[in-house]
């Protein structure tokens, strides 16, 4: 299987584009550097010259009938880029890596008998990177995670904001199917309109046995594009496959060549941070953190930051991926919000983690405190102290709560001495509940054991 990607980036496109009267287009340099990052991150050899050429081909969702893009001179080439699967690193090759600019929309009407569509210039050109890999991939576990991985990286490196229900990033695949033992894979048909990578996978599982199907009927697989049906689940002809002599391309007359200087690629390669990948090897080394955690981790980059930045104040990497991990990704997605947005510090959790560690409150109320955090951004030990939430450890007190839970509950005593361990486990979450959580448990076990056995 082979994968083109589109994303956006994240300033406007080429001036003049839209074709009006006496305005010549004017390459974006923000967009450029930004394509050129991607190159860069996706280990692409990287050519002094580049330019852009006339896709001639008709395009009725773009004002002037044709595309800007690269053909001849690509930005980037011969790339590659690494990804999990099962536990296994496979190498995928990256083909090209160019620019060019974004078509319109076309909206067909739905009425019956409708014969006008309508056009939708909005996005118009705007940058668009598009990276072509090798047919690299064979089944949809790769697929996916070639998916995840690459997103990653655009979103590591600050390219797109990758937001495919905003249209920032699209995937479409190309499937071809060999007979086994050959090298030589048959004619290769592409899949568009592709809104989700859940689409993506749906569609290439489907697009396989039809084309396995056809195949086995002796039919041979024609060289085309075809429409992904999100209701139905279905793949439908849109047309031929184009070769690239349909496109009659020409270097673009209006746009002058790029020179790339080592100064100016020295410059963009210090722009691009540690690697999803390689951050995710460093975390399991380093930090002796599992496989699931460290995933969890660098699933976005102010994520892996946050952990960093309070593992700096507080040596804790377990105590904090676990409160990162759990309470933290549950908070963003309760709230359905960005993670940016939570008004919670580094500093300030590791202030909560270092409380508990000292036994000033217990875990369930830490829990408590984190949530109150969550909502006001205020400092742990405000709240706790706003709330007398400090641990009780006075064994006096203990004592008395427990001689009033065991006077409360003599079934559980005589469960706990018919070997029933789970009846110790019920009298401590009484006293706990009695005392609003706050009480020690490590003292709270300690005595109730002690008074039980005595």
């Amino acid at each position: 299987m082979q994968h083109k990607v589109w994303c956006r980036a994240k300033y406007a496109g080429m001036s003049g584009v839209l074709g009006m009267p006496g305005v010549l287009p004017v390459m974006n340099k923000k967009a450029f550097e930004y394509a050129l990052k991607a190159a860069i991150a996706l280990n692409c050899k990287i050519g002094e010259f580049t330019n852009f050429d006339r896709k001639s081909y008709y395009y009725p969702d773009l004002p002037k009938n044709y595309q800007t893009s690269q053909n001849y001179y690509n930005l980037g080439v011969d790339g590659s880029m690494h990804i999990r699967v099962n536990g296994t690193m496979n190498r995928i090759r990256i083909h090209n890596v160019h620019l060019e600019e974004e078509a319109g929309k076309l909206i067909h009407s739905e009425e019956s008998g409708a014969d006008y569509s309508l056009v939708d210039f909005n996005r118009a050109g705007v940058p668009l990177l598009e990276i072509v890999s090798y047919p690299d991939m064979r089944n949809v576990d790769e697929v996916e995670s070639y998916m995840q991985t690459l997103r990653k990286i655009l979103l590591y490196t600050g390219v797109s904001d990758c937001k495919m229900q905003e249209g920032s990033l699209r995937f479409e695949a190309s499937i071809s199917l060999r007979k086994r033992g050959s090298e030589a894979l048959g004619n290769r048909v592409e899949i568009k309109n592709l809104n989700s990578m859940k689409s993506v996978l749906k569609a290439i599982e489907y697009e396989t046995k039809r084309q396995a199907a056809s195949l086995d009927r002796g039919e041979a697989i024609e060289r085309e594009t075809r429409l992904w049906d999100e209701v139905n689940e279905k793949s439908a002809r849109m047309r031929s496959k184009e070769e690239a002599q349909d496109y009659r391309y020409f270097p673009e007359p209006d746009l002058l060549p790029v020179l790339i200087d080592e100064k100016w690629l020295d410059a963009i390669k210090g722009t691009i941070p540690e690697l999803p990948l390689a951050k995710k090897q460093r975390f399991m080394e380093g930090y002796k953190l599992s496989d699931y955690d460290t995933s969890l981790l660098v699933e976005e980059k102010i994520l892996a930051d946050f952990f960093e930045d309070g593992i700096k104040i507080l040596d804790r990497p377990k105590a904090f991926c676990n409160w990162i991990t759990n309470d933290l990704l549950r908070e963003v997605n309760e709230r359905k919000l960005d993670i940016q947005q939570l008004p919670i510090r580094p500093q300030q959790l590791a202030s909560l983690v270092e409380i508990v560690e000292k036994g000033t409150i217990s875990s369930t109320i830490a829990k408590e405190v984190f949530s109150e955090m969550i909502q006001t951004g205020r400092d742990p030990q405000v709240i706790i102290e706003e709330k007398k939430l400090t641990q009780i450890s006075d064994q006096g007190f203990i004592e008395t709560v427990i001689g009033k839970i065991l006077s409360d509950n003599p079934a559980a005593i005589e469960d706990y001495k018919k070997g029933k361990k789970n009846a110790l486990t019920f009298l401590v979450g009484q006293v706990m509940k009695e005392t609003k959580g706050k009480a020690n448990p490590k003292v709270v076990n300690e005595l109730l054991q002690k008074k039980i056995d005595a």
